[in-house]
């Protein structure tokens, strides 16, 4: 069991949080809760419906689609964001490979926050926009290679 004050230490190393004030963690902290997936344990399953998103404390999980493994995923990684913010079918497995300490938020904690901590909602949408850039190539980062642009035809 953490401590609110390590649990907010915590999350000022993820992504999604570590520009919101320690008073908005504060907040997000009290309504976290710890779980422990054990290696091998099916955290989320496919197809399930998804109502919350987790905060890898410590360990490793496998997002996968049956066999094909999508993402390895770490420490102070995150994963079921989308389905936090809008419940939906889960759209692949997420397996923990080592015993893994979690930290889990549901949909309708995370909702009340937002509507109160618009910040919160900024470092989620960062998030989300920058998984999208991941996806489709494209990004807004000058050190990026440049992305071949196709002329429309007439």
């Amino acid at each position: 069991m953490l401590l609110t004050i390590e649990k907010i230490l915590i999350l000022k190393t993820v992504s999604i949080f570590n520009k919101i004030p320690e008073e908005t963690l504060a907040e997000v902290a009290q309504n976290l809760k710890g779980l422990l997936a054990k290696s091998g344990q099916t955290i989320v399953r496919q197809g399930d419906m998804g109502r919350s998103m987790y905060i890898i404390v410590d360990g490793q999980v496998r997002v996968h689609d049956k066999e094909h493994t999508i993402a390895i995923l770490g420490e102070r990684e995150i994963f079921g964001e989308l389905a936090a913010l809008h419940p939906e079918p889960r759209t692949a497995s997420v397996t923990a490979v080592s015993d893994t300490h979690l930290f889990r938020l549901d949909y309708e904690t995370l909702q009340e926050l937002i509507s109160e901590h618009v910040d919160l909602a900024a470092g989620i949408i960062q998030v989300l926009c920058q998984r999208l850039q991941a996806i489709t190539g494209h990004t807004t980062d000058p050190e990026a290679p440049p992305v071949e642009r196709l002329e429309p035809s007439e």
